[in-house]
């Protein structure tokens, strides 16, 4: 039998997240989407005054050994309403793995921690309308979807064309 641990990412993980966001990038059927080096992970989780956090889950075999099954990966975000920061869910992934021992609910916990100890008033995430698995897994965790609300993004091309505008 093995043990799930939960800890705060070091910049000696940075090699190991970025294959678990490539890893999640393939699950999503966008394996050609990740840019991200390690480089600017370290600079972005490690720098000097980071912006977004992570998590990682350890599975700890009989012998006391540890492999890293899963991350998280989160920033905050405020509210107007409530007054209060939350906390947005970037990334969370488990290997295939290691599905079905309670690392996901793990790593999902423990940010939500994070929020609680930072006296956070939402706790969000968005995820694909066809991951059917990951939805019934968030609901069944409590989690509602947001049917008022339709996500909007510009991409780093779209943002300079709208900025340079006239």
């Amino acid at each position: 039998m093995s043990t799930l641990h939960i800890r705060k990412a070091i910049a000696g993980d940075v090699g190991i997240i970025l294959r678990f966001i490539t890893e999640l990038a393939v699950y999503e059927r966008e394996p050609d989407a990740v840019l991200a080096t390690e480089q600017q992970l370290h600079t972005a989780l490690f720098g000097e005054q980071p912006k977004v956090f992570a998590l990682l889950c350890e599975r700890e075999d009989a012998g006391g050994s540890r492999e890293p099954v899963g991350f998280a990966v989160y920033f905050f975000n405020f509210s107007t309403w409530l007054g209060k920061h939350g906390i947005y869910l970037e990334d969370l992934y488990v290997t295939p793995q290691s599905r079905n021992l309670g690392a996901g609910k793990a790593l999902l916990k423990a940010v939500g921690q994070v929020a609680l100890d930072n006296d956070c008033g939402r706790y969000e995430w968005s995820v694909l309308r066809w991951n059917t698995p990951s939805i019934e897994f968030y609901e069944a965790c409590g989690a509602k979807p947001l049917d008022e609300w339709v996500g909007y993004r510009m991409d780093r091309a779209a943002i300079e064309a709208f900025v340079q505008k006239a």
